[in-house]
């Protein structure tokens, strides 16, 4: 089991990370939500919990909770440009389906 983060993204986190003076990594995780059943969570971390998995990447500690972590098994975050918009991307392995607005998905 792993989760991984590429060189943009590592450095987008780490950055994130420095701006706000506390963190001990990034907190991925699914919700149920949207049309297709699920949605991705996530949020900077400013501690490790006891049922946290720990993963680390490219010097990042990528923090999940059990229950998320079959859903999230395998998937690689990357940060990507496209003209004028920006922002973390999932390449999730684990999906079967997702909603057109890529919002949410289904495994």
């Amino acid at each position: 089991m792993a989760l991984t983060l590429t060189q943009k993204a590592a450095k987008h986190v780490e950055k994130s990370l420095t701006n706000r003076g506390k963190g001990v990594g990034l907190r991925l995780g699914v919700k149920t939500s949207g049309c297709s059943g699920m949605a991705y969570v996530m949020e900077f971390a400013d501690q490790v919990e006891e049922e946290d998995q720990v993963f680390e990447s490219q010097g990042i500690k990528i923090l999940v909770d059990p229950k998320s972590l079959v859903y999230l098994d395998g998937t690689e975050l990357d940060y990507v440009r496209e003209g004028l918009n920006e922002g973390f991307q999932f390449n999730n392995p684990n999906i079967k389906d997702q909603c057109g607005c890529g919002e949410s998905f289904n495994v």
